[in-house]
């Protein structure tokens, strides 16, 4: 508005020579023209000549000075130029784009990070199945809307039909599967002793049978009897055993979990990654427990082992647990104010303080 304003007075104060002295105003407006045009080339000297806005703002207002046959001698620009210019002066005044427009408010910071959540968790959903939850937990959004924060997310918004990844895959088979594998217990005296632990999957619940000087195969198919009565009704849940090819497992106790409806998978030959799940598990019993104790006997390695077993069920955290131990299943509701006095964290001595465990008096 203030331009148009400003280029009708410019045009009116260079019509009042042409009016007064007609002969001279057109010579005087060729010769601005010829300086304006003068300045712009100077200004370009290392470079192409480029107009400015005020060059043709300018040279506009001039044009109405000079008579339309002189215009191609006088001005550096052809007259369709010229005429074009100021067609887009003209249209620049009904343009509206620059002006406000009413916008739908902007989605809360938390129903972006719920959106996100939800299809980072759920990568077959698409927006419209995520849209849903969504209403179903009571957000009014549009469609669209979710459409919009999974791409500026840098994720699909259509759903993936491509199957899984290899760790979801094996994420959810892992709710299946309970393995088995050995591991020795050195005595004080030298004395190799041999343990028989089976590792959940799923849970990371663990379970460590029994301990002899002498693994044979009778002993071992008693344990996975012992194994199966302490199961009870969760071997539904659990659908393949995995073992490497140790001979003290045989036949008889492949039997033993096969009549509970289980497949028993074995392991390639030297291939421990095969069973990686016990063999960490292994090497955290020997960190936390074996290491930093003298074992005397059968009867001492039992103790020690099931002292173990209980802490690692019930209090170990376990990072693939979101930090929960295998027999808990939730975080507490709230945590206790530490500023607070009279209710510090009370600690719990595992095998005479090789372990700590902190718990709040109750």
């Amino acid at each position: 508005m203030i331009v148009s304003l400003l280029y009708k007075v410019v045009c009116k104060l260079l019509s009042v020579p042409a009016v007064l002295f007609r002969s001279e105003s057109a010579k005087d407006a060729e010769l601005l023209v010829l300086r304006h045009e003068n300045v712009v080339l100077r200004r370009q000297l290392t470079g192409p000549v480029r107009y400015e806005p005020a060059d043709r703002f300018w040279f506009a207002a001039l044009s109405r000075l000079v008579h339309r046959s002189r215009w191609q001698e006088v001005f550096p620009v052809t007259p369709g130029t010229l005429l074009g210019w100021h067609r887009r002066f003209i249209a620049s005044r009904w343009d509206y784009t620059s002006r406000r427009r009413t916008r739908r408010p902007s989605t809360q910071v938390a129903v972006r990070a719920l959106v996100r959540r939800l299809a980072g968790e759920n990568p077959r959903w698409g927006h419209r199945r995520i849209h849903g939850e969504l209403v179903g937990l009571g957000h009014r959004l549009g469609a669209s809307a979710v459409w919009e924060i999974l791409r500026r997310a840098g994720i699909d918004p259509a759903p993936r039909r491509c199957g899984p990844t290899w760790r979801e895959f094996l994420t959810a088979q892992a709710e299946g599967i309970i393995a088995a594998d050995f591991f020795h217990i050195d005595t004080v005296l030298g004395t190799r002793l041999y343990a028989l632990a089976f590792l959940e999957h799923g849970t990371r619940r663990l379970h460590i049978t029994g301990v002899t000087a002498h693994p044979t195969r009778g002993w071992t198919v008693q344990r996975a009897r012992n194994l199966a009565g302490q199961l009870g009704e969760r071997p539904e849940s659990l659908r393949f055993l995995l073992r490497d090819r140790d001979g003290k497992y045989g036949d008889a106790f492949d039997a033993v979990f096969e009549a509970e409806e289980f497949r028993v998978i074995a392991t390639a030959p030297r291939a421990p990654r095969m069973n990686a799940h016990c063999e960490r598990i292994i090497g955290s019993i020997r960190r936390e427990v074996l290491d930093h104790v003298l074992v005397l006997g059968e009867g001492h390695a039992r103790q020690v082992l099931a002292a173990y077993q209980t802490h690692y069920n019930e209090h170990r955290p376990h990072q693939a647990r979101d930090q929960l131990p295998p027999d808990i299943h939730e975080h507490p509701a709230a945590a206790h104010d530490l500023d607070s006095p009279g209710c510090p964290p009370l600690r719990r001595r595992i095998l005479g303080g090789v372990i700590n465990e902190y718990r709040y008096a109750a």
